[in-house]
């Protein structure tokens, strides 16, 4: 059997969202995605519109050539720039209120793909997982937040360069991301998911990359957060699973003597 790669993982998240008996625990993800995505794309137009106007208001009249080939050359810079930054922002953002979701949709993904039951847990059982969950966020956050300054100074100071370079990172946040909630969902902590993430970096980040690109596509951003989860979870069951249990255990024998 010739062995997947990590972009795999990502389509077949939208064969999961699909299935029958998990198609109840995606709306709420999905719900949330439409909302925030459709209220960011409703003022990124504004913006670009504006700071482009403000960029040529400085061009005299008389350059009158030069406004019309700056339109042309800034719209798409400041298309690309600001759909790299908001995609991650507001996807920050929505798994930050759909995180307790999220988690449960990741259980109820990795129960199907075991062939278990799938269990009575609902909705009520993952608002009591907030505290837990949010506390994850937390620890995701602050991981990100000096790394991605480091690589927002480069995105300005080297655009197209820069451009590239936060777009490959915000790839492999996507992986740290999606894959954190099978991890998350059996209490392994954040320093060892990381550590596994990277002893399979060439599968996360390929998967990474597709969830980066589609989540620039309108539209289709829509579905990516709840897609990402199952394709997250099913990397998790086939690849990252076993090795990531048992060094719990390992970890777990160790700190009890």
């Amino acid at each position: 059997m010739q062995e997947r790669g990590g972009a795999s993982y990502f389509f077949q998240g939208f064969e999961l969202i699909r299935t029958k008996g998990l198609k109840r625990f995606v709306f709420v993800p999905m719900f949330i995605n439409v909302v925030l995505f459709s209220v960011a794309f409703f003022f990124i137009l504004d913006y670009i519109q504006m700071g482009v106007d403000y960029i040529i208001s400085w061009i005299p009249d008389f350059l009158g050539f030069v406004k019309d080939a700056l339109i042309y050359l800034l719209w798409p810079i400041a298309v690309i720039t600001v759909l790299l930054i908001f995609a991650l922002i507001f996807g920050t953002l929505a798994n930050w209120i759909g995180a307790p979701f999220n988690g449960l949709l990741s259980e109820k993904v990795e129960r199907h793909l075991l062939q278990q039951d799938l269990g009575d847990e609902g909705l009520i059982d993952a608002f009591k997982d907030i505290p837990r969950t949010l506390g994850r966020e937390v620890a995701k956050l602050t991981y990100f937040l000096p790394r991605a300054l480091g690589f927002l100074i480069l995105f300005f100071i080297l655009p197209v360069i820069g451009q590239i370079l936060w777009f490959m990172f915000n790839a492999w946040m996507m992986a740290v991301q999606y894959c954190d909630y099978p991890f998350d969902n059996h209490k392994i902590g954040f320093k060892p998911m990381r550590a596994q993430l990277l002893s399979h970096k060439s599968h996360c980040f390929g998967f990474g990359l597709l969830v980066n690109l589609f989540s620039l596509v309108p539209v289709v951003n829509f579905i990516v957060m709840p897609v990402a989860i199952c394709g997250a979870t099913a990397m998790w069951t086939e690849r990252l699973r076993e090795d990531a249990l048992a060094e719990k255990v390992l970890d777990n024998a160790a700190n009890a003597r």
